[in-house]
């Protein structure tokens, strides 16, 4: 079984910091990309980073406008995780965030999408 696990989240005043950890664990042949997206409550899940893990070619990192210049993905191929690093947090990133992946599984090789179960950031005024 293929699971992400968030952890970081947490309660920050704005113009605060704090960063997101998801490691991926079970049986699985690859990982091609590794994501963030955010749910405010009564709104739709959006994307807020993602990085590609491709092996012949450099890693891709898109970012939501929103959060560029103040938030930093990266990953750790061998400890298949991805990190958030999240500054000058605003009252408007206070959301679940949910860590997203395309893993191929160990048998069929198709990347299928798993994601993990959120993890809460509050960002007071």
């Amino acid at each position: 079984q293929i699971l992400l696990q968030e952890s970081g989240g947490g309660l920050v005043q704005a113009g605060g910091s704090l960063k997101l950890s998801c490691v991926a664990s079970g049986r699985f042949f690859s990982i091609a990309a590794m994501a963030w997206y955010r749910q405010a409550q009564g709104k739709e899940r959006v994307m807020v980073a993602r990085v590609t893990q491709r092996v012949t070619a450099n890693e891709v990192i898109t970012y939501d406008e929103s959060v560029k210049g103040r938030f930093t993905i990266s990953r750790d191929v061998a400890k298949n995780a991805v990190y958030l690093e999240m500054d000058n947090l605003r009252p408007e990133d206070s959301a679940v965030y949910y860590c997203n992946a395309d893993i191929a599984d160990s048998v069929t090789y198709v990347p299928n999408t798993y994601w993990g179960r959120g993890t809460q950031v509050t960002v007071s005024s």
